[in-house]
């Protein structure tokens, strides 16, 4: 298949893992930012085969992960109103609030449906006008087009039972936190590919400028990250920090300028709290007042609603890189997928996720097997 087996090719994942060897000098630290990396890089074995030098450590880039538990409690809270429609991807139906998750909500009567598309709600609200459909928006700059688009097609068709329960956060800034804080450990940023089809890869140039990090853009499968190492670790190994687009049959310089521009008429820029992590400056979107009628923290009245994260998870030093999942007491003992603590145990791009299911047993898949 045209673009994946040609990123799946043993001959060069061993000659790439060879190159990296041959590079590295020194120890380096390398976040990659995004949680699909994260799985590859367990899936692939590839944290297994690299030199000790080496260090992989994963950030705050599964969406999922990174949504504050209040905007759990706020989505169950609208779930359980009468008339009401509560759409969703199926991911953020296991999350826990705190005190349950939308399954529980919906066994307990709430009208909530899996949808494949933003799109599939907005038909559900035009076959449904009397109801009120409320679409739960979470992620990066990926999925914010297809929000903006739910809204921008509401809006279009005078659609007043539609709203959207908004949870939009942006990468940069979350990267020049962890960059900012005093027990930063990042090194190098493996930028997901995406993230930066959408934004383009320049918006990161004064990141690495000003913090003196290489910013390699990647995609997800073997050799895409391998050929992202290799990058950081040769920029790391030789005192440049610039960024450097390994991703070039989807990324752009200048990322998708339509996609952009409709984000931008839509939302507009704000603080936004991450789950784990706390309030970080300028990183979300919110809905902007020329289309505040859509917007279901107001038309509900639950931004009151306000919650913490249970003590005894560390999801948010995992996400800052601070701590792996085997550091964690609770991890496959009182945190599993089936009974998640917290959000990166049981999302499909989360860290814990990613150590529960590949990790422990230990597994490299033939792709990146020694002769």
């Amino acid at each position: 298949m045209k673009f994946v087996d040609e990123y799946r090719d043993p001959a060069l994942a061993r000659s790439m893992i060879e190159q990296i060897n041959n590079t590295v000098k020194s120890n380096w630290t390398i976040m990659e930012i995004c949680g699909g990396q994260t799985h590859s890089i367990m899936r692939n074995g590839i944290d297994q085969v690299l030199p000790e030098k080496v260090s992989l450590i994963h950030g705050p880039g599964c969406p999922v992960c990174v949504t504050p538990i209040e905007m759990i409690d706020r989505a169950i809270a609208i779930a359980l109103e009468p008339n009401v429609i509560l759409c969703s991807f199926g991911d953020m139906l296991r999350i826990p609030g705190s005190s349950k998750d939308l399954f529980v909500a919906k066994s307990e009567g709430a009208d909530v449906r899996i949808v494949y598309s933003t799109l599939d709600s907005i038909k559900i609200a035009s076959e449904h006008l009397d109801k009120q459909v409320v679409f739960f928006g979470i992620g990066f700059e990926t999925t914010a087009p297809s929000t903006a688009m739910a809204i921008h097609q509401a809006n279009r068709l005078g659609l007043d039972n539609f709203f959207m329960l908004n949870s939009h956060v942006l990468v940069p800034p979350a990267m020049t936190a962890l960059l900012d804080s005093p027990d930063n450990r990042v090194q190098a940023y493996l930028a997901a590919g995406h993230v930066c089809a959408v934004q383009g890869s320049s918006e990161y140039e004064p990141i690495a400028e000003k913090y003196s990090v290489p910013i390699i853009v990647t995609g997800f499968e073997p050799l895409d990250i391998l050929s992202g190492i290799l990058a950081a670790v040769t920029q790391l190994e030789n005192g440049t920090a610039t960024v450097e687009n390994q991703y070039k049959r989807v990324v752009p310089t200048d990322g998708n300028p339509e996609a952009k521009a409709l984000v931008y008429e839509i939302f507009e820029v704000t603080d936004r709290k991450w789950r784990g992590i706390g309030t970080i400056p300028s990183s979300g979107l919110q809905i902007r007042e020329s289309y505040k009628q859509f917007d279901a923290e107001k038309h509900f009245n639950v931004e009151f609603i306000t919650a913490e994260e249970p003590e005894q998870c560390i999801s948010g030093l995992i996400l800052r890189g601070l701590k792996k999942q085997n550091e964690c007491p609770e991890f496959n003992k009182t945190c599993t997928p089936m009974k998640p603590l917290g959000a990166t145990m049981v999302s499909s791009e989360g860290a814990c996720a990613a150590y529960y299911t590949y990790n422990q047993h230990k597994v490299i898949l033939p792709v990146l097997e020694s002769k």
